[in-house]
């Protein structure tokens, strides 16, 4: 009620004060007979814009519910922060003018900070205008509403100051109420801004969501890869130690101890640790010395990784895979067996990548082995899943004899052999 009172109060207080000026003008000019006839129109005036009073507060009533002090101005000001960077937060801005009805004369700053527009202020279609309202336009005293948006960028996010109000003095707008439509262009716009950013953090739930479930996928599918790499030699090795135990037990022993150490290193790890170049060249040392039991002198083996460079991180069981590689369609299908080489170092470019070389000098690709058997498309598609364009994997023909089969993997190198 004392909002009313104030409201009503006002107008009342500045018609009195015009009333006051406009009689003083008609003494001082000698126009004072003409003050009944101006005494008459200013009370019909002052009828007309009490009701348009009443008609504002009606407006304001039905958007807002409640009628406050603030809320019964022409003018309002809000300040809003968006929480992103200005590549979003501007043009999110500038979709939230457009939804302002019949905006008019849109204009943006050349850096996009700065945003104006101008509301007409006869929308029929928004509001029912009173009788004062309509006069006053006919007689050309319309004023357009403008909607002034300045943006600051400040730590990642933008603050925005919007302003709507009215063109021309301030001291008019107890003459000429706007019915709510300032308030009305202010709550679309800040409503539109706080929609648009629920809808950004959404999206970004959504997508963090669909990302994580794509690392599950991701990570399901590593394990399936790594489970069809696994060795396929365990039956042969433990049949061939069982016929060793009755002619050689020294050797049947040796390839039981290379098994058990094979092994250990193909147990799953209990936490997230990767694996590192080192434990991979155990692991592929250990299968090797199992197959040189068996295959003798038709196997012969160099092994050349600089001390540095074992503790690198690298991929569970590929080098493992070119190995075996190497040895079942290279070496074992050649007459005489031959040489495997694994060797590492430091590539120049790109720059800290380390490439892991598995060569051998077997019966090459004319056999008919052109090396996309389902391990090196699993070596292909793990290293695409676990480091997507940072490593690579080339295999090409060895000179002069068999193949070369490299891996280039990111890494930091240690300052010292771990």
């Amino acid at each position: 009620m004392k909002t009313i009172i104030f409201f009503f109060g006002r107008i009342l207080f500045a018609w009195l004060l015009m009333f006051i000026a406009t009689s003083a003008f008609f003494n001082v000019t000698g126009l004072d007979f003409l003050m009944d006839l101006v005494v008459v129109v200013l009370l019909a005036a002052l009828v007309l814009l009490l009701l348009d009073a009443a008609s504002h507060l009606h407006h304001v009533q039905l958007m807002d519910g409640e009628l406050e002090p603030g809320k019964l101005k022409n003018r309002h000001r809000r300040q809003i922060e968006i929480p992103f960077g200005e590549e979003i937060a501007l043009p999110m801005l500038k979709a939230c003018f457009h939804e302002l009805k019949s905006i008019e004369e849109l204009k943006v700053s050349q850096d996009g900070k700065r945003l104006q527009a101008v509301v007409p202020a006869t929308d029929n279609d928004r509001i029912d205008h009173s009788l004062w309202k309509k006069i006053c336009n006919k007689l050309g005293f319309e004023r357009p509403n403008h909607v002034v948006a300045n943006a600051t960028v400040a730590n990642g996010s933008v603050s925005v100051s919007l302003s709507c109000g009215p063109g021309g003095a301030a001291w008019a707008d107890s003459f000429f109420l706007d019915e709510g439509v300032n308030l009305q262009n202010a709550e679309t716009i800040t409503r539109a801004i706080s929609r648009h950013i629920a809808e950004c953090r959404r999206d970004e739930q959504a997508s963090a969501k669909e990302t994580a479930t794509e690392k599950e996928l991701a990570v399901a599918k590593l394990n399936l890869l790594h489970a069809q790499v696994e060795p396929h030699f365990l039956y042969n090795t433990l049949g061939s130690a069982k016929y060793l135990i009755s002619i050689d037990p020294v050797s049947a022993e040796t390839m039981l101890g290379n098994l058990i150490l094979y092994l250990r290193h193909s147990l799953p790890r209990d936490d997230d640790r990767a694996s590192t170049l080192g434990e991979e060249v155990e692991r592929a040392r250990a299968y090797l010395d199992i197959l040189k039991i068996r295959m003798g002198e038709r196997l012969k083996v160099t092994i050349e990784v600089p001390q540095t460079l074992l503790g690198i991180p690298f991929p569970t069981m590929m080098l493992q895979t070119l190995v075996e590689n190497s040895v079942n369609h290279g070496l074992e299908p050649k007459s005489g067996g031959g040489n495997i080489w694994i060797s590492a170092r430091t590539a120049q470019s790109p720059a800290g990548a380390v490439t892991v070389t598995v060569a051998d000098d077997g019966i090459g690709f004319g056999s008919g082995t052109s090396g996309t058997g389902i391990g090196l498309r699993n070596v292909r598609e793990r290293l695409k899943l676990a480091y997507g364009s940072a490593a690579s994997f080339s295999i090409v023909a060895n000179f002069p004899n068999g193949v070369a089969a490299s891996i280039s993997v990111p890494a930091e190198v240690p300052k010292t052999a771990p």
